[in-house]
């Protein structure tokens, strides 16, 4: 009799009406040893966390000290030359490539470059405000957009009549109509995977970086010989230069006025970041389906800068100036730390020998691209101004 009840519990309990009450009991004792597993999976998943860390801190470290020397070097290079300090890192990383090819330092800079690159990025929606954007007026809203547009399809258009792949086209198209290195860099995460795409992506950063040298220079004399306004100068090199830094130097070194007008279009043309790399990421979505290349995930980071524009503008309305204030120079510090190290990773992973075995047709989609920019742009003010 002892046997029987038992052994009828676990039988039939819900049969049991009252006395599935003392069943309960014996439920527990089976799911007592519970908890010790769950601590041991705690104690596995910290690690492997320790584990994944130890493995990325050489190529990490690596990369951070190419920033570092980057950072450090640039006042000096920039008394000979006026080159910014992501290109200097990015030069860097490229002269170090074989001491970066040790095993130990490849999945650090794999992590820079894919994972790191897209948080930086996205925190660069916390440079802009929509207020500003909306103050520049709808005709140089649609001359800017128009000349994007027709500059990221001259990329894929000149890239394919010079033979190259459609990637290289994307990379110089938004890296021209865009921003320069940091639109390069944001457009290749949405890129598939191909042979040399870390050459290609290096030589447009350093080529859209020299291209802008060149334009900051000549693009204000351009203006000038057109009889252009301080304002329609300003929507000018904003429209046309490709990096902030070099549209800074070219804005002031006309007048403030200038300036604050060059510097505001060139924020529009990076809020516009988002809805390129997207446009291209579904466009390589779309032709992956077709041609079985392979498919382009929805870029996260796109939208997340996107949101930190939309919280940046609404700021002043929520009265929290005093406490986003430092909290948005912190984050803008590691955007542009994060870019540093990641265009250093970039430049580790990538070869001289690559880079030089790229050719005149690289140029030339570049600086064909650069040219119609110019060209749109300018005829647009012409024809409005």
């Amino acid at each position: 009799m002892n046997d029987t009840r038992t052994a009828s519990p676990p039988i039939a309990p819900e049969l049991q009406g009252d006395k599935t009450a003392s069943a309960q009991p014996a439920r527990s004792e089976t799911r007592a040893p519970d908890p010790p597993p769950a601590s041991g999976e705690r104690e596995d998943a910290w690690q492997r966390w320790s584990a994944t860390a130890l493995q990325l801190a050489p190529g990490i470290g690596l990369s951070a000290v190419v920033a570092i020397a980057a950072v450090l070097s640039a006042p000096l290079v920039a008394k000979a030359v006026p080159i910014p300090a992501m290109v200097i890192a990015l030069l860097i990383g490229i002269a170090l490539n074989r001491v970066a090819d040790a095993p130990a330092f490849q999945p650090g800079i794999v992590f820079c470059v894919k994972k790191l690159l897209r948080w930086a990025v996205a925190l660069l929606g916390l440079r802009i405000a929509l207020g500003e954007i909306i103050a520049l007026g709808l005709t140089t809203a649609v001359i800017v957009v128009a000349a994007m547009v027709i500059t990221v399809i001259t990329g894929f258009l000149l890239a394919r009549a010079f033979n190259q792949t459609d990637s290289y086209g994307a990379l110089a198209g938004a890296g021209t109509a865009v921003c320069g290195a940091s639109a390069t860099l944001a457009t290749a995460t949405v890129l598939p995977q191909y042979p040399g795409k870390e050459a290609d992506v290096a030589f447009v950063v350093v080529a859209v970086n020299a291209l802008s040298t060149v334009a900051m220079v000549l693009y204000p004399l351009i203006c000038i010989g057109l009889g252009f306004s301080p304002q329609v100068t300003g929507v000018m090199l904003g429209a046309t230069i490709h990096d902030v830094a070099q549209v800074v130097g070219a804005g002031y070194a006309v007048s403030d006025s200038v300036g604050d007008n060059a510097v505001i279009v060139k924020l529009f043309r990076v809020f516009l970041l988002l809805a390129v790399v997207l446009a291209i990421g579904a466009w390589f979505t779309r032709a992956g389906s077709t041609t079985g290349h392979a498919k382009v995930p929805v870029p996260v980071f796109a939208f997340v800068f996107l949101a930190l524009c939309l919280f940046n503008s609404a700021v002043p309305m929520l009265g929290i100036g005093a406490i986003y204030a430092p909290v948005k120079d912190w984050l803008l510090e590691f955007s542009k730390w994060g870019l540093l190290i990641a265009i250093g990773a970039l430049g580790l992973g990538t070869s001289l020998k690559a880079i030089a075995a790229l050719g005149w047709r690289h140029v030339a989609t570049v600086t064909g691209t650069t040219i119609v920019i110019l060209v749109v742009v300018t005829g647009a003010l012409v024809v409005t101004g």
